[in-house]
């Protein structure tokens, strides 16, 4: 366990890098306020207190994808330069006094969050757990459309497939299966092809190595006549619209079709 820090942001302990702990930033949702908490105000150093500067930080860490620089999070608290470093050392020294599960450290320009790594064989069960969970069969399927006829969007594999699949492809995108390619050019909706690791799970070099044609899948060829039939069709047009509207609010509840 890294020692507690004090006076400067001290650099992270070297060590091995699996034992390197993963980071809280990125995926987590900052809490709702509720009770009678009143949101922290914004503005210069002297209009938060110790304690709200400490939730403030506290706030802004668990969110951010890389590590945060004190310049960064003085200009979006208010609080000056010196006040934030000694703030975050305190933070510091707090959640390694009390063996928190989070370990706030500075690592490489800036401060993060991360998991503290005597808990990490905890954490590593809960991800393999999740990532031993089969794939249903539509997500499978979902799969085989993207992996033969990618970049496209989710209104196109909802026409091949025959069913909603905003469920399944969240699934996919949570998995690293498939990944974000663009938008189509024509209506705006973001397009999804599939990744490196879903090459790394089937054993595959490239694209060029998939069979010729997918088990789960219509003919190829029955693809193509399908989506050039719907381009014509302005019921589909409304559909690409809809989803383009809908990428861009992700509910996060997912579905089974």
């Amino acid at each position: 366990m890294s020692s507690a820090p004090h006076d400067e942001p001290h650099e992270p302990h070297a060590s091995g890098g699996d034992d390197e702990p993963a980071s809280l930033g990125g995926d987590v949702e900052p809490a709702s306020l509720g009770g009678d908490v009143e949101p922290a105000s914004l503005g210069g150093d002297d209009e938060l207190s110790d304690a709200e500067l400490e939730a403030v930080l506290e706030s802004l860490l668990l969110i951010v994808d890389s590590p945060a620089g004190v310049d960064l999070l003085s200009s979006v608290t208010g609080a000056s330069v010196k006040r934030i470093t000694e703030t975050l050392n305190r933070m510091s020294a707090e959640l390694t006094a009390r063996s928190s599960g989070m370990d706030l450290r500075y690592a490489g320009d800036g401060w993060r969050l991360y998991t503290r790594t005597v808990y990490a064989p905890y954490v590593e069960r809960l991800l393999l757990d999740g990532a031993r969970s089969k794939l249903t069969r539509a997500a499978l399927e979902t799969l085989a459309v993207v992996a033969y006829r990618q970049p496209l969007t989710r209104a196109r594999i909802s026409a091949v497939r025959g069913v909603n699949v905003d469920g399944v492809v969240r699934t996919l995108l949570a998995r690293g299966l498939i990944a974000e390619a663009g938008v189509d050019p024509d209506t705006n909706a973001t397009q999804y092809s599939t990744t490196e690791l879903f090459l790394e799970r089937l054993g595959l070099a490239s694209l060029a190595d998939l069979p010729a044609l997918a088990p789960l899948l219509p003919d190829v060829d029955l693809i193509d006549d399908i989506s050039d039939s719907l381009e014509s069709d302005p019921r589909f047009a409304r559909m690409n619209k809809a989803t383009a509207s809908t990428d861009k609010l992700d509910t996060g509840l997912d579905t089974e079709d």
